[in-house]
């Protein structure tokens, strides 16, 4: 099936659940029955398609029930046609179609002239026959009863119609407010649908649009600053070390000191961080670069209480762990970056 028959067919099955929803929201509240008897118009009490007694109530109160309420009129049987048509069971959902392609040989009346509604059942003699009763009339006469349902203020919401001697039947519907109705479908309702569809749809399009633009602006701002961040760095090492390199050597040396850890602090760290059997034989401090050999029972477990210091970090081995003389302990060779800002806490 192409998209475009996917489509329509989506958007009318919308249209009919829009069209049904709306017509029971307002069928739910008191509804008023209308129906011509010996050619005068009666108002009945209805509770769906049952009709009760008679009632004789006032013009206004007529029109003010039927201000909030949903009102149905039938229309008398002697204005209906009834024709009778047999498709398959399976073609139930393309009903209205079929219906609607055979309405100019069905009707007595031209096709944009007739009103019809439809009812359909399975055929008693085969389950596999689909019977379908066709009750169509003028659209004079929908529009004569509307005009005498006006006359005493009061709109209907549906027309209804019933075959002749068929009055325990249910009623079909001709027309509905909330359908273009007069049996051609629901092609105002399905335009509506259809519109409001594209517009949700154009709606999310130009959202998704917008978060994608706002996206990729807020990354190229981020990789803007951080290339303007690696830029300023490297235009200040050149000063820095310019700086450094003007000084004279005692005031060099002096910010060399200043800059660079103290030996005594990251050996009071390590004395801490290490365990009691673990020992260092040789200590190298290069700047920030600190390297240490020594002996210890379990060396890999080193690492660990070097990295939770807080003073070093990059902790790892820059040679191979091997068995000492002894058996017992493994010489180990750990290198690791001293943090800046060492505090000494006190003992």
């Amino acid at each position: 099936m192409r998209i475009d028959a996917l489509w329509k067919r989506w958007i009318e099955i919308l249209a009919a659940l829009a069209v049904a929803a709306q017509e029971k929201w307002r069928a739910r509240r008191a509804a008023l029955y209308f129906a011509f008897e010996k050619g005068q118009l009666v108002v009945r009490q209805s509770g769906g398609d049952t009709v009760g007694p008679h009632l004789e109530p006032s013009a206004a109160d007529l029109k003010q029930a039927a201000s909030g309420g949903f009102v149905t009129l039938e229309i008398p049987a002697d204005e209906i046609v009834v024709q009778r048509i047999n498709v398959p069971a399976r073609a139930r959902e393309f009903l209205p179609g079929i219906v609607r392609n055979q309405i100019e040989c069905l009707s007595p009346w031209s096709a944009d002239q007739a009103v019809y509604g439809f009812d359909a059942e399975a055929s008693p003699d085969d389950p596999t026959v689909l019977e379908a009763r066709v009750l169509i009339t003028s659209q004079a006469n929908v529009e004569a009863a509307r005009g005498a349902l006006a006359a005493i203020g009061v709109s209907a919401d549906r027309i209804v119609a019933r075959a002749q001697g068929a009055a325990s039947a249910p009623p079909v519907t001709m027309w509905s407010r909330y359908d273009t109705g007069l049996g051609r479908g629901l092609e105002q309702s399905s335009r509506t649908v259809g519109s409001a569809v594209l517009a949700a749809i154009g709606v999310s399009l130009a959202l998704t649009a917008w978060w994608l633009f706002s996206a990729s602006s807020i990354r190229a701002e981020s990789e803007d600053v951080a290339a303007r961040s690696t830029t300023l760095q490297r235009e200040l090492a050149p000063r820095t070390s310019a700086l450094s390199a003007s000084l004279d050597p005692a005031e060099r040396a002096w910010a060399l000191k200043e800059t660079s850890p103290a030996g005594v602090v990251v050996l009071e760290m390590l004395s801490r961080a290490l365990p009691d059997t673990a020992y260092i034989t040789e200590l190298s401090l290069q700047k920030a670069t600190m390297r240490i050999t020594g002996l210890a029972e379990d060396a890999p477990a080193l690492i660990a209480p070097l990295e939770s210091n807080g003073q070093f970090a990059e902790v790892h081995f820059f040679a191979p762990t091997t068995r000492g003389p002894d058996g017992r302990l493994f010489s180990f060779h750990i290198e690791a970056r001293v943090e800046p800002h060492i505090d000494v806490p006190e003992r």
